[in-house]
């Protein structure tokens, strides 16, 4: 993702990001009054558990590939990675995964779990706003996003780690009104390892499948499509943007997994978003290794089965 005059619109020359370990899980928010916001980074340096400082948030142009503020540190306490970011009744929701040293604090937060914090502004200042994670407290979750369904009810998604379980699966979980607290247990929409294409890691033989970064959005023929990634076994990638969809359009499923990937070049944990122009956008970051990973920005084609990538922009 580049400015207009070829710099990339993010790297840890931008002014305020030189201690933003990780340039990954890139989110685009598109505020009522037409103004974008980016949301990226994670990582914890060391000595740093409790206040990592790594997460970011800027004002996007009215071009969409350049900055107009200098980015803002989004203090999340024992933060590790993830950026989603909702508006909803006029406050501004941010979520995250919590690090793996989590556990022990006086916050209540546990290791590896999902965390939401509010706002009045997309830029903060965010506050936490419930007595502890969101996703059980024996579970290793990351990679949260929001749905409100077709009767309005609020639902959190998010992965239930490989590291845990194996498998990686995707969890929906639904949430009270004020969204505070969840009201049912987790359910499983999706298993990595159900998809033909999954590589294991650790080796070969193990089942050791990745999920990461679930996403929906609504396809104007009524089904429901999730963006999701996980790994594949080449023959010259591994991370991948893929696609599950819901041809009922209900979260609850049954989900099939798409016959092709959305982007196959090393890279993922992607969103769609309109833009202010009217057209659609995917954002990803890529690669998927770290420092060389970067926001990268599409435009998009919605099908009759999903969607494509028209041209990248940045």
């Amino acid at each position: 993702w580049t400015d207009p005059l070829g710099h990339g619109l993010i790297t840890r020359a931008t002014p305020n990001c030189a201690n933003v370990l990780w340039l990954f899980d890139p989110a685009v928010f598109v505020d009522d009054d037409g103004t974008g916001y980016l949301y990226f980074g994670g990582g914890v340096p060391e000595g740093k558990t409790a206040n990592p400082g790594t997460i970011r948030c800027v004002q996007l142009g009215e071009d969409m590939i350049s900055i107009v503020s200098t980015p803002q540190v989004i203090d999340a306490p024992y933060v590790f990675e993830d950026s989603g970011m909702n508006k909803i009744n006029g406050k501004y929701y941010y979520n995250y995964c919590s690090n793996w040293q989590t556990d022990g604090n006086k916050l209540g937060l546990t290791s590896g779990a999902i965390n939401y914090m509010v706002s009045d502004s997309p830029m903060g200042p965010f506050l936490p706003f419930t007595d502890g994670p969101m996703t059980p407290r024996d579970w290793t979750c990351l990679d949260a996003t929001f749905y409100l369904d077709e009767e309005g009810n609020p639902w959190t998604a998010f992965c239930h780690e490989w590291t845990q379980i194996g498998d990686g699966t995707i969890e929906i979980m639904p949430l009270s009104a004020d969204l505070t607290t969840p009201v049912g247990e987790p359910k499983t929409i999706l298993r990595a390892g159900d998809a033909e294409w999954s590589y294991s890691l650790v080796d070969p033989t193990s089942r050791n499948y990745v999920t990461d970064g679930p996403f929906f959005r609504k396809g104007k023929n009524g089904k429901l499509y999730m963006l999701w990634s996980g790994f594949h076994a080449g023959p010259q990638y591994w991370y991948v943007e893929a696609l599950a969809i819901s041809d009922s359009g209900s979260i609850h499923g049954p989900w099939r997994h798409a016959d092709k990937f959305i982007y196959d070049e090393d890279g993922g944990h992607g969103m769609l978003f309109d833009g202010f122009d009217g057209e659609l956008y995917l954002i990803l970051h890529s690669t998927n290794v770290n420092p060389n990973e970067r926001p990268r920005l599409f435009r998009m084609k919605e099908t009759d089965d999903g969607f494509e990538i028209v041209e990248r922009i940045g």
